[in-house]
């Protein structure tokens, strides 16, 4: 893909009679980054660099429609392909068990999961991996929409991710979903107790051949089984999963009560505020018994 993206530049380079010095100048680049582009050698084009060749080339979209394909080249051949996958699939069945799935995530929370226990070259690149998990959410609006089912484990809610203004957005973000009917939520509570799920998230994708492959994934790992009886037994484990969850509508309730409890506990002063009013009022409090304690000594009188 970079290098059919590099293909792209330099046809639409060429026809717009600009020389690799000229296209770099008006990128904003150097002419040698233009090169490695043209040549799909060095680091791949950055999302930013994409939408400037597209807007300089007259590229009509092409270049920034293109750019998610070469960006997905560097992840795993497992992750590329599940990706590819869920992009046809017509049916998305999830199980969530830490995070909010990344179908259903608001910007600000995928800032915050994709920067921990992540090695990043810096804030561009973190950037571009949160453009283009929210780029994958576009599907979600269209008329091919697929049909998306997910259970969310209690602690997702609960987990502030990102602290309480991102989680208040994010929980809105989930209560907007399942009132627009976008997706079908339902959250599994502690109480259920223990299930066949708990060492992590789970997926089950339908395809347009109405054939199924599963999704396993780890914090640093990721499993795509297409095996039929494993995928028919994970996808028993899935129903059996959300059997136990709560009703949508009970689960729409859950949220709305976790939320209520974030926007409480926003209105409450900081551990920090906290600890410098007790401060404050210790010493107020211990200045007024000093005084007090003053004033009556100066009031006795010496018996004669």
């Amino acid at each position: 893909m970079a290098a059919l993206f590099g293909l792209r530049v330099r046809r639409l380079r060429i026809a717009a009679g600009l020389t690799q010095a000229e296209l770099g100048a008006k990128a904003h680049v150097v002419s040698s980054r233009i090169t490695q582009v043209e040549r799909a050698s060095g680091a791949k084009p950055t999302l930013e660099l994409a939408r400037v060749l597209d807007d300089v080339l007259g590229a009509d979209n092409l270049l920034v429609e293109l750019w998610p394909y070469v960006y997905r080249e560097s992840f795993p051949d497992w992750s590329r392909k599940f990706i590819a996958l869920s992009e046809r699939a017509v049916s998305v069945r999830q199980y969530a068990a830490h995070l909010v799935p990344g179908l259903l995530q608001t910007a600000e929370y995928a800032r915050a999961v994709l920067s921990v226990g992540v090695t990043l070259d810096g804030d561009e690149q973190l950037e571009e991996r949160v453009a283009a998990r929210m780029a994958r959410q576009l599907r979600l609006r269209s008329p091919e929409r697929p049909e998306l089912w997910v259970v969310l484990d209690e602690a997702v809610l609960r987990r502030p991710v990102g602290g309480r203004l991102v989680m208040l957005g994010q929980l809105r973000r989930l209560l907007e979903v399942t009132e627009s009917r976008l997706a079908r939520v339902q959250v599994l509570p502690f109480e259920q107790g223990e299930h066949d799920v708990m060492g992590g998230p789970l997926t089950v994708l339908t395809l347009p051949d109405h054939s199924e492959v599963v999704y396993t994934e780890g914090a640093h790992y990721g499993q795509l089984v297409e095996e039929p009886a494993e995928v028919k037994h994970f996808s028993l484990t899935y129903d059996r999963l959300r059997a136990d969850a709560l009703p949508t509508v009970m689960s729409r309730d859950m949220i709305r009560s976790v939320l209520e409890g974030y926007q409480r506990a926003s209105n409450l002063p900081s551990r920090s505020e906290r600890r410098r009013l007790a401060q404050e009022q210790l010493q107020q409090s211990g200045g007024r018994q000093l005084r007090g304690g003053r004033h009556r000594t100066a009031g006795r009188r010496p018996r004669s």
